[in-house]
């Protein structure tokens, strides 16, 4: 084989090396015992889809829809304990219930305001295989804590939009 052709299947390996190919705590494996681990633990719900969540703060205000927008705080971490976003103190996050990952929707459709709980989302309901740049690699499960604040209704336009579409 030229030098040339054993460089480009050396620079192949190389590029399609898995993520946790570099982090064995990162690993498929790693991930399903995570997963199996988390869900014995003393109060922790694991829901049909996967999503397993612990409620650190019960809340008692309005449980968000859908279309509605939510306002929180939150961490984001790897199994291996890497923070991978947050939200700054004073500087909640704003977003609509319907535009995160699948796993944050269902849970915030779970979740009342001044809730707080611990989510461990399975990688099918977070980034799958595709990650999320450098910060998630792919197939990974997720953890983060979030504080439900507020809950508001959809903007207006939003919802004119929606009956436009016959929604």
């Amino acid at each position: 084989m030229s030098r040339l052709g054993a460089f480009a299947v050396v620079a192949l390996a190389v590029l399609t090396a898995s993520a946790w190919g570099a982090d064995p705590s990162l690993s498929p494996t790693a991930n399903t015992a995570f997963l199996a681990t988390y869900a014995k633990k003393h109060g922790v719900v694991v829901r049909p889809s996967g999503l397993e969540y612990r409620i650190l703060q019960s809340g008692f205000g309005t449980r968000p829809t859908n279309f509605d927008v939510v306002k929180v705080y939150y961490e984001g971490k790897l199994i291996n304990g890497r923070r991978f976003d947050a939200t700054e103190p004073g500087f909640p996050a704003e977003f609509p219930v319907n535009g995160v990952i699948p796993g944050w929707t269902e849970a915030l459709e779970l979740m009342r305001e001044g809730d707080h709980w611990e989510l461990v989302i399975p990688a099918n309901l977070a980034y799958g295989s595709r990650g999320a740049g450098e910060a998630v690699p792919p197939n990974q499960t997720l953890v983060f804590d979030v504080q439900l604040l507020n809950v508001s209704p959809p903007p207006k336009d939003r919802e004119k939009q929606d009956s436009d579409n016959g929604q």
